[in-house]
């Protein structure tokens, strides 16, 4: 009998972590994170990561792993979540993958390829040379130097460009002929792919109801914290969702209620990105929602019975 591994997604506030924690305990699992985020220590309030309540509720892991400081890549996280993944197999628990970063579910699925490592310097002048030209013309030279990207990775996705543009850049080879080849080390494991389509009003609400939340548990001291560390600006946790508004607020640009709703704002906007890979990436993952938690329970059950 293959080893079973639940692999639950969905978009940011759906309700991720608590149907985690549920099925942890219905099932004897244990709770592995895939949020590129909340794998920060600095950042526990505005990446939403569990709190010690929940932590206290079922085994969590890979929260709170590292520091902003340090670079972590889709390469990384795997190789600590296999690490997990195999702890759990050998206590015999369900390990249970949970979060809402698609290109970590990617990594488990497909597999990754063995692109070297990129070093800062190319990745900055990569990121530099996207600020100067734009979406646009930056597409148009990552076409001439890559061809194979045409069609394949669309000029709106800069984060994909970038990093196909540093790819070649630095081996002189397409991304596309590194991951030609790929294969997921998962090929023998029983993968039970769960996505949470929730309506989008419902979301909304959420979305609007945990920026309010963020704000009673003192974000802004968060980003106080993280201002006093001196940090590379191409790090991925600069990109955080709350850090430029309430800086913005701290600088007296915006108040306190402009603050509030730029932060709902990029947060939609990255729940309707994660919504747009479900949809290219996630096809063939099992759709579950119902606004009743219960209900909601009892569908994901039955999916990874």
């Amino acid at each position: 009998m293959s080893k079973k591994i639940i692999l639950l997604a969905g978009p940011t506030a759906s309700g991720k972590s608590k149907l985690a924690i549920h099925l942890a305990k219905k099932l004897n699992g244990e709770i592995i994170n895939a949020d590129s985020m909340q794998v920060y220590k600095e950042f526990s309030i505005l990446s939403s990561r569990p709190n010690k309540k929940e932590i206290r509720q079922a085994k969590h892991y890979l929260y709170g792993l590292i520091s902003v400081k340090k670079y972590f890549s889709a390469g990384d996280w795997l190789k600590e979540a296999k690490k997990k993944i195999n702890l759990c197999i050998k206590k015999k628990k369900i390990p249970i993958v949970v979060g809402g970063t698609g290109l970590y579910f990617n990594t488990i699925t497909k597999g990754i390829s063995n692109i070297p490592n990129i070093d800062l310097k190319t990745r900055n002048k990569v990121r530099n040379l996207f600020k100067n030209l734009g979406f646009v013309k930056f597409y148009e030279r990552l076409v001439k130097l890559d061809p194979k990207v045409k069609n394949k990775i669309l000029a709106s996705d800069s984060q994909r460009a970038q990093r196909a543009y540093e790819v070649k850049l630095k081996t002189r080879k397409s991304i596309f002929d590194w991951i030609e080849n790929t294969k997921s080390d998962f090929i023998d494991y029983d993968l039970k792919k769960i996505f949470i389509e929730i309506p989008r009003d419902e979301l909304l609400k959420k979305i609007s109801k945990r920026t309010d939340s963020m704000f009673i548990q003192k974000c802004i001291n968060e980003v106080k914290k993280f201002n006093s560390i001196k940090l590379n600006k191409s790090l991925s946790a600069n990109k955080l969702i709350g850090v430029q508004e309430i800086n913005s607020y701290l600088k007296n640009n915006i108040d306190l209620k402009q603050c509030k709703e730029l932060i709902n704002i990029k947060t939609r906007q990255y729940a309707k990105r994660q919504n747009t890979w479900a949809r290219g990436h996630m096809k063939n993952w099992n759709k579950v929602y119902s606004k009743d938690f219960s209900q909601l329970l009892k569908k994901t059950l039955k999916v990874v019975s």
